[in-house]
């Protein structure tokens, strides 16, 4: 048996996915300004779109988790569908070079992930 001390040092779901979401989009401009600066970089930012859209939709995932057993507010699943939307339109403007929306809409995210992390 879990004492309350302990129980209320532990990570919900819900916060280990908004780390990971936060931590995947940091390591997205990170190699975003390897695909400038290296010959490697286009297939790191590349695989590391995949996975931070995996961690966008484990984000939405763990949300209805948090939301549907418990009954808590659907305010995350709302915020995490607006994440994949927002994920969703990053891939699509990578896919078409347009840079000039998609580094801005990429430091909007990462603010918004910040964000969802410190309210979860």
């Amino acid at each position: 048996m879990a004492t309350q001390a302990t129980t209320a040092h532990r990570l919900s779901f819900l916060q280990i996915a908004a780390v990971v979401q936060t931590l995947t989009i940091f390591a997205q401009a990170v190699s975003a300004g390897l695909l400038l600066t290296s010959s490697y970089g286009e297939t790191l930012h590349s695989a590391g779109a995949r996975v931070m859209y995996g961690a966008s939709m484990l984000y939405l995932l763990a949300a209805v988790l948090a939301w549907k057993p418990g009954g808590g507010s659907p305010r995350p699943v709302w915020q995490a569908s607006g994440f994949l939307a927002l994920a969703s339109a990053q891939v699509v403007l990578g896919i078409a070079h347009v840079p000039s929306v998609h580094l801005p809409l990429g430091v909007l995210m990462f603010g918004l992930s910040i964000l969802a992390l410190v309210r979860s």
